[in-house]
């Protein structure tokens, strides 16, 4: 009998072992998990289940912890599982994170203990890679989640949510870069982030960016400032955000200042010899702050801006750029910042590929300054609301005042780019035409006319800059002339021009040549439209290359069809004539191919190219000429 019992007992132990056996078999086999998909040669990850959807494991109810814990006991399932580009703790992370947070912040906990040698690289958004949301395969609740994200952020926060506030990035830096001897004495930082209404996930991976790619010895301080935040939880949440975050520290500010005050209180407050100002919405990483602390540290009157890169705002892609690809900055006579290939001449100046790289301007988003120095300067002009322009003016008295500028290729950090602003904007006043004629007033000298120009010289109540006019006499800055002469040799002047201003036409007297285009949107048609004296889109030049100029653009008729609207461009100005070469001659405007321009006598929208006709008035234009053409007056 004792065989038999002991027989029976052995079949009762195994029994139910073996039924959570085949259980935790059939719920591997089922489970649906977020897999990871290649797009365009880029990883990312795909949401497609639903919030509905339930495993087998899912309709266990009280019995699922219990088999999760035997599930994790058992090692070797992470060689027989057939996902083997994810392990299966990131999965039950990853199904978790879906079916239980709803696109909440995911944060890898604890985060006091986060191994930042040895990152988590196979969740959503790791290692820099894409997340790609299948919109339709959403609940009803999470759509509109989704969209309120879109709505509230111009970008896609519920991606951004579903990514570790710690991600993993590549090293995107040049090899060369890696060996690069810094400087032995490199100063310490103070990093100044400025949020209003940013989203909390966005806004703490920026911060743990810092923080886990910054050298600590060299990292005195982040300084955080709600700019009287009044959305969202992130303002009411954030002191126990950064609870863990030793160095950390949060400033509110008492109303609205704006990005450009703002940064003025963290600068204020800042005790690092370095400040190094970042958006609420960038990445940085790994070996970003050296570069920019080195040049400092060789010349404390250099500011140094990092590479400015793309992090995309619906799939939160960290995207990297090359040496050879890097972009400066400059203007246009909009005075509105734009971005150029780097000068050859500026590349054969260079001895090496990680040398700094001079900048006519900045974005001004990112830099980092010496704090002195930055205090000698004036600083930020206070008389500047919200944001606009204060970039030019911070580019343009660097160089005028002794100082330099320059991009950091070794230095890459990622940035949201949103395609508009999600933020309420003064209506009493145009804030950006208030902050661009206060720099113009101050730093310009007479080229301010060429702005004025494009605005109709209607500069509207910019207040005092007499203070500004001040620190600039003090400093015994040099003339704009000098800066376009050696600093962006390259800038077009628009007194060389021929015309200048709206071309109106005379068969319709109250229509205008019209871009329909900002100054960085190509290929566009040219249309009529009515003559607002605004300038922007109706202002166009008319060069010494016989070019008819809207600043870096130029009008370029190439397709050779005759009254086919919408076939004459702005196009980017190559200087070789041909499509572009134009004349006008006898109200007329006459192209290198023999036709003219001609508005549509049945409308007032269509412009195409049709055989010269003097007597024809649709073809003929008011266009106003440049009396003096000097480069220095």
């Amino acid at each position: 009998m004792a065989p038999r019992r002991r027989g029976l007992l052995k079949y009762i132990i195994l029994i139910p072992i073996v039924w959570f056996l085949v259980v935790l078999t059939f719920s591997i086999r089922t489970e649906s998990p977020i897999s990871p998909h290649a797009h365009n040669d880029v990883h990312g990850h795909i949401v497609k289940r639903t919030a509905t959807e339930e495993s087998f494991i899912d309709r266990l109810g009280p019995a699922r912890a219990l088999v999760n814990r035997i599930r994790n006991a058992l090692q070797f399932q992470l060689e027989q599982h057939a996902d083997h580009d994810h392990p299966v703790e990131e999965r039950l992370k990853a199904r978790e994170q879906v079916d239980e947070m709803k696109a909440q912040v995911q944060v890898i906990a604890p985060e006091v203990n986060h191994d930042v040698k040895n990152p988590n690289k196979t969740g959503p958004g790791e290692m820099g890679s894409a997340v790609r949301i299948d919109k339709n395969a959403l609940s009803e609740e999470d759509k509109e989640k989704f969209n309120i994200g879109w709505k509230n952020n111009a970008f896609n926060q519920y991606a951004s949510d579903m990514i570790s506030v710690r991600r993993s990035l590549a090293d995107v830096r040049d090899a060369e870069c890696k060996v690069v001897k810094f400087h032995p004495n490199l100063p310490d930082t103070s990093v100044i982030i400025i949020f209003h209404n940013e989203a909390r996930s966005v806004l703490l991976r920026t911060i743990w960016s810092v923080l886990d790619r910054s050298p600590r010895h060299l990292l005195k301080e982040v300084i955080v400032v709600d700019d009287f935040s009044d959305k969202g939880d992130t303002y009411k949440t954030l002191e126990d955000d950064i609870k863990p975050m030793k160095i950390v520290r949060v400033l509110r500010t008492k109303k609205r200042e704006g990005l450009i005050r703002a940064r003025l209180v963290g600068a204020y407050d800042a005790n690092g010899t370095v400040l190094v100002f970042l958006d609420s919405h960038c990445e940085c990483a790994e070996g970003w702050l050296e570069p920019l602390l080195d040049p400092i540290a060789r010349n404390p009157k250099v500011s140094t801006i990092p590479i400015i890169e793309i992090i995309d705002d619906s799939t939160f892609e960290f995207r990297s750029t090359a040496i050879r690809n890097i972009q400066v900055g400059g203007f246009d006579w909009n005075l509105i910042y734009n971005w150029h290939n780097t000068p050859e001449r500026e590349m054969k100046r260079r001895r090496n590929r990680t040398d700094p790289i001079r900048s006519p301007t900045m974005a001004g988003g990112l830099f980092a300054i010496n704090r002195a120095w930055f205090e000698e300067l004036g600083m930020y002009d206070p008389g500047m609301d919200i944001w606009g322009g204060e970039n030019l003016e911070l580019s343009f008295k660097l160089w005028q005042c002794g100082g330099e500028l320059v991009c950091a290729p070794c230095s890459h950090v990622g940035h949201v780019f949103r395609k508009r602003s999600p933020y309420s904007w003064p209506t009493t006043v145009n804030v950006i035409k208030k902050n661009t004629v206060r720099l113009a007033e101050v730093w310009l000298d007479d080229y301010k006319k060429y702005f004025y120009e494009r605005i109709n010289f209607d500069l509207g109540d910019y207040g005092d800059v007499s203070d500004r006019i001040k620190i600039r006499e003090r400093l015994q800055c040099k003339p704009f002339k000098w800066f376009l002469d050696n600093i962006f040799p390259e800038q077009y002047i628009p007194g060389e021009s021929l015309y200048y201003g709206e071309i109106r036409n005379q068969g319709k007297i109250k229509v205008c040549i019209d871009s329909q285009s900002s100054s960085d949107d190509a290929g566009k048609s040219i249309i009529g439209f009515p003559c607002h004296g605004q300038g922007g889109n109706q202002f166009f030049l008319l060069t010494k290359m016989f070019e008819i100029r809207k600043e870096d653009k130029c009008l370029d008729f190439g397709s050779g069809k005759l009254h086919q609207e919408g076939d004459i461009r702005s196009m980017g100005c190559h200087s070789m004539k041909g499509n572009q070469m134009w004349s006008y001659e006898n109200k007329m405007l006459r192209h290198s191919s023999g036709n003219c321009i001609e508005l549509s006598s049945t409308n007032d929208r269509d412009i195409y190219m049709a055989p010269c006709n003097a007597s024809n008035t649709c073809q003929q234009w008011y266009w106003k000429k440049r009396e003096l053409n000097s480069t220095s007056t």
